[in-house]
């Protein structure tokens, strides 16, 4: 027997199933966004450096998604595959930029 084509392996996605691991891998990477803004608002990084902050916990959760709860197939649980799992989306990166600017104003507005 052979592997099954693209277009077959793809149809033998359930939808529910679908949705429910997207909102998942949602809910995941919003808390870990929201997680590094705070973090990078009480070190007191700035510019570049909390950017850097927030590509490498985006890279170091989706690697662990990828590799732990994904068990290495994405296509299996996600119907884009790894690009899905790794993208980090708008409204996280947003979520990112206002809990880093609320740490940081909290922390070191009177420094």
């Amino acid at each position: 027997m052979s592997a099954p084509a693209q277009d077959d392996q793809q149809q033998r996605l359930f939808g529910p199933h679908v949705l429910f691991n997207n909102n998942s891998i949602y809910n995941v990477k919003f808390i870990s966004s929201c997680f590094t803004g705070a973090v990078a608002g009480i070190l007191g990084l700035e510019n570049s450096l909390g950017f850097i902050l927030f590509i490498l916990t985006t890279l170091s959760t989706s690697l662990y998604l990828h590799f732990f709860n994904l068990k290495g197939n994405p296509k299996k649980y996600v119907q884009g595959g790894f690009i899905e799992v790794i993208n980090p989306g708008q409204e996280n990166t947003f979520s990112f930029i206002l809990v880093w600017t609320l740490f940081y104003g909290i922390v070191h507005v009177y420094d």
